[in-house]
C-alpha cells in the first residue's frame, strides 16, 4: 500500500437504494493525491429516464424535473462513466468506493439495462467502509461516510453530493490505509492482496451481520455476501428485482 500515489474516487447518487432496478443521477470520478488533492475529475448529471423517489431527492436534492430539464441521456452517460473507469482501470490505480458493492453493482445494472458491457474486473477495489470496520472494529456510533469522516476529522463539505462524497471518502481511505500500516497483524500489502482481504473481511462482516439480525427475532433474514459486486438475482425482469434484494450493510451505507 505504500507505493499507492494516488487513488480514482468514485461515487453515485441514485433514484433509489435498489442496486438492480434503480437508476444513476449524478456520478463523479476524481484522481486524488496523498494530499487528497484533485487532479482530475469528472462529473456528470443525468435524466434517469424514470421518476426520483421524493426520499432519493431529499437525500441528495436532485428531483425528477431537474433531471430531465438538465440531465444528460442516460444511456450515453452510462456509457461514457464505463469509459472512463475502464481507462482509470488501466492505470493500475486503485478504484475507491465508500460501500463499494453499492456503487460498483448498481454501476453495471444499469450497464446491462442499456446493452452496454458490465465491468466485469474492477482491478484492485478500496473500500474504507470495509477497512475502517476491520481495522476500528470495536468503535461504538455509525458508520456513514458523514460518521466515519468526522471521526477521522476529514472535511465532507456538501453530503450526498457525489463530488463531496467522493472527496470525502478519498480523505477517509487515506487516514484507513494508515492504520493498515500501523495496526497489528495487518502492516504494509500489496494492492492486489489488499483487494483479496477486503474480500473475506466483507464476508466476516456480513456473516456477523446476518447472524446478528437473525438472533434478534429475524430468523429467515439473509445478506448478500458479494464484494466488490453483489450477486444479481436469479430473476430476470426488472419486475421480479423489485422484491428488495438482501441488504449489504444496509444500516451503515446510507
Amino acid at each position: 500500500m505504500s507505493e499507492i500515489e494516488d487513488l480514482c474516487v468514485f461515487d453515485l447518487e441514485t433514484t433509489g437504494v435498489n442496486v438492480f432496478t434503480d437508476r444513476i443521477v449524478t456520478a463523479y470520478l476524481g484522481r486524488v493525491n496523498r494530499q487528497n488533492e484533485i487532479t482530475g475529475a469528472y462529473s456528470w448529471l443525468t435524466d434517469p429516464g424514470v421518476e426520483i423517489s421524493e426520499g432519493a431527492s431529499n437525500v441528495h436534492g436532485i428531483t425528477t424535473e431537474m433531471a430531465r430539464a438538465d440531465g444528460r441521456d442516460a444511456k450515453e452517460t452510462v456509457e461514457e462513466i464505463l469509459t472512463v473507469i475502464r481507462r482509470s482501470i488501466s492505470t493500475g490505480r486503485p478504484l475507491v468506493a465508500y460501500n463499494a458493492a453499492y456503487d460498483l453493482s448498481l454501476l453495471n445494472a444499469e450497464a446491462e439495462r442499456y446493452d452496454l458491457e458490465p465491468i466485469a474486473d474492477f482491478g484492485v477495489v478500496i473500500d474504507p467502509l470495509i477497512i475502517d470496520k476491520t481495522v476500528d472494529k470495536y468503535r461504538r456510533g455509525k458508520r456513514t461516510l458523514e460518521a466515519t469522516a468526522a471521526h477521522y476529522g476529514v472535511e465532507l463539505d456538501g453530503a450526498h453530493d457525489s463530488k463531496f462524497d467522493a472527496i470525502a471518502t478519498g480523505g477517509v481511505t487515506w487516514q484507513v490505509l494508515g492504520k493498515v500500516l500501523t495496526s497489528r497483524g495487518f502492516g504494509d500489502m500489496a494492492q492486489v492482496e489488499l483487494h483479496e482481504r477486503q474480500i473475506g473481511w466483507a464476508f466476516e462482516q456480513q456473516e456477523s451481520y446476518q447472524e446478528f439480525r437473525r438472533s434478534n427475532g429475524e430468523p429467515e433474514f439473509n445478506v448478500d455476501f458479494g464484494w466488490p459486486l453483489r450477486e444479481r438475482p436469479a430473476a430476470t425482469t426488472e419486475a421480479e428485482l423489485e422484491t428488495p434484494a438482501p441488504e449489504f450493510e444496509t444500516a451503515n451505507a446510507v
